[in-house]
C-alpha cells in the first residue's frame, strides 16, 4: 500500500478516488463507480468527499514533505 496522497495526474475532480485507488491497489475507474453507487444509499458521501479532497495532501506537496 502507497502513501495517501492525491495524485496530479489521473484524477478527475480532486483526485480522491484515483488516490484511494492507489492505496487499496484498484482501478481509479472501479473507486468512482463506488463512490457514485453509495451516492445512492443514505448518508453524508459528498461530505466526506470533501473533508478527504482538503485532508489528502497534493503528491507534489506529499514529494516536498519528505
Amino acid at each position: 500500500m502507497t502513501a495517501l496522497a492525491r495524485p496530479t495526474e489521473g484524477r478527475m475532480i480532486g483526485g480522491v478516488c484515483a488516490a484511494l485507488a492507489r492505496r487499496f491497489g484498484t482501478s481509479a475507474t472501479t473507486m468512482r463507480v463506488i463512490f457514485l453507487v453509495s451516492c445512492l444509499l443514505p448518508g453524508p458521501q459528498f461530505l466526506l468527499y470533501i473533508a478527504l479532497w482538503i485532508l489528502f495532501p497534493s503528491e507534489n506537496k506529499a514529494r516536498q514533505a519528505w
